[in-house]
């Protein structure tokens, strides 16, 4: 693949990003329903998730690559390291952002996500961001802003400095994914599993989990939650990183329907507003930037 083939999608290519990307924020949807069925706290989630995760995505690559585990990882060459580093800052600054400020806060900046990756993209790699991206991005922030207004604003700067160093780190691992396409994608998320675990398990306890517990993480770890961020990198070989981060806001809008088909909560107005939006933008960019050209 050219270096100028990261600077245009369009066609079959652009739908096919956006499909990809719909389908791993839907699966990624399912993370809040596996923690609280865990019924461990942050940082024994992060443990196991990285646990299961590296175990998980090391087993497909060993099995389903011909270089297998090893020589997957030498061909990705020290984008796949970078990138496993990102995703571990990003976790671990989520983790600890959540500790020091509201939820809402923290996923209104969170928000940000594909407008720091556009910016990311024209700094690293040159790609201009459209401005019917730009239009439908804010759209987007709108609707989060909508979903989280009842309880946003009752953090502190720590913890929203923190949440702002953790969607740096997942704007920056797009941008490099979408510069650095050979890089293996499940070798990337496999290498941020394995350091999420070495680092968190100073800080978990894994001798106190029940078996429901080390059971609700391995459907988490080892399918839903990798395959879903897998999907998310893959989408970046073929849409631009903003539009990869625009795409998985989707997340704000399955998770709260998820958990009231699980746990019946019913989520509140500024939801379903919120969610409106999202949803209409979504897919009337979808809509607009497949229409085949004249």
């Amino acid at each position: 693949m050219t270096n100028t083939s990261i600077h245009s999608a369009s066609g079959d290519a652009q739908m096919t990003g956006i499909l990809i990307a719909l389908a791993g924020a839907t699966l990624m949807s399912f993370d809040a329903i596996f923690i609280r069925l865990s019924g461990v706290g942050g940082f024994d989630t992060a443990f196991l998730f990285g646990l299961f995760t590296a175990l998980s995505m090391s087993a497909f690559i060993q099995l389903r690559e011909d270089k297998g585990l090893i020589g997957t990882l030498k061909a990705s060459g020290w984008p796949v390291i970078l990138s496993g580093l990102l995703m571990l800052g990003s976790a671990t600054a989520l983790i600890f952002s959540l500790k020091n400020t509201s939820v809402a806060n923290t996923i209104v900046i969170l928000s940000t996500s594909p407008a720091l990756a556009a910016l990311f993209s024209w700094v690293f790699l040159g790609e201009v961001t459209r401005r019917a991206t730009w239009i439908a991005i804010a759209s987007v922030m709108v609707g989060i802003a909508i979903v989280v207004s009842g309880s946003f604003g009752s953090g502190n700067l720590l913890g929203d400095a923190l949440a702002l160093i953790a969607v740096s780190f997942v704007s920056l691992n797009m941008v490099l994914l979408r510069r650095f396409q050979a890089v293996s994608r499940m070798a990337s998320v496999g290498m941020g599993g394995f350091f999420l675990a070495i680092v968190m398990v100073f800080l978990a306890t894994p001798s106190t989990y029940s078996a429901s517990t080390w059971a609700v993480m391995a459907v988490m770890g080892l399918f839903t939650a990798p395959f879903g961020r897998v999907l998310s990198q893959v989408a970046t070989r073929y849409i631009t990183a903003p539009e990869v981060g625009m795409i998985l806001m989707a997340e704000a809008v399955l998770a709260p329907l998820f958990a009231f088909g699980v746990f019946g909560e019913i989520p509140p107005l500024a939801s379903f507003a919120g969610g409106g939006v999202i949803l209409a933008t979504l897919l009337t960019y979808t809509t607009l930037t497949n229409r085949p050209s004249k």
